[in-house]
């Protein structure tokens, strides 16, 4: 434009005052005029007319900011892709942990529910004994009322009659009254869960990737398939072997 006519009418030679600068050293690096071309300076130097060389220079210039926004959106795009995977795989572990949760919850709630079942039970035989324990109270009861009764008898052989009855009705009802020992002992419901919990602390990312070198046959159409995150991910779950600690 103008200005920039204008600003070039007063580029002129230290040199050679007179004489406007209107080349380029190439080997120098520097703008000069004819004059340091042919007599000074420059005089061994090639030197190209100073518009192209603007030119060239703008355009490399053009060019290299061109790579550079290029090279930034790539980077900022390798940025986008980065922050999407590596959401995508802390995603991927929170459901995986969450799973475990799950399995750990619902294994409890079996175990739980065995002890409650076997509980019951047990309560329930118990409960049969107390109401025995009640029914063979209540006869023993009638029994010492007859057994007094039996004593006032003044004739021995009325008594001697009486007697051995309520004996033998004494002997039965305690028959099968009383629990094996060692009956409220719940020590089979013990749990050890260390390997399990050693197992958890030591739970890590396996990446699958094999060193440079390795298995060098294998390729496409190897009939191999080649590890994918979701499967390397996969291998956080823990086997449902290692659920439960005891057996009910």
């Amino acid at each position: 434009g103008p200005l920039h006519a204008k600003a070039e009418q007063h580029l002129m030679c230290e040199e050679h005052e007179d004489e406007r600068i209107n080349i380029y050293c190439l080997r120098c690096e520097a703008p000069t005029c004819s004059l340091c071309k042919v007599f000074g300076a420059h005089k061994d130097c090639e030197v190209a007319p100073l518009p192209a060389v603007y030119q060239r220079q703008k355009s490399e210039l053009s060019d290299g900011i061109a790579m550079l926004v290029a090279g930034n959106d790539r980077i900022q795009a390798i940025i986008t892709q980065m922050e999407e995977i590596c959401h995508t795989i802390e995603q991927h572990v929170g459901l995986r942990f969450d799973a475990l949760y799950g399995i750990l919850e619902e294994r409890k709630k079996e175990l739980l529910q065995s002890i409650a079942a076997e509980q019951e039970a047990k309560l329930q035989r118990v409960r049969g004994l107390i109401r025995q324990y009640g029914d063979h109270l209540e006869a023993s009861s009638k029994l010492v009322e007859s057994a007094i009764q039996a004593m006032e008898e003044p004739q021995m052989a009325v008594y001697l009659q009486v007697l051995p009855g309520e004996q033998g009705e004494k002997g039965t009802g305690e028959l099968g009254l009383r629990p094996e020992p060692g009956y409220e002992n719940m020590d089979h419901f013990s749990i050890n869960v260390d390997y399990v919990a050693e197992m958890l602390r030591t739970i890590e990312f396996q990446t699958g990737a094999k060193p440079l070198g390795e298995d060098e046959g294998d390729g496409p159409g190897d009939g191999s398939e080649a590890t994918t995150d979701e499967d390397r991910l996969d291998s956080l779950e823990v086997p449902e072997a290692a659920e439960g600690g005891c057996t009910p």
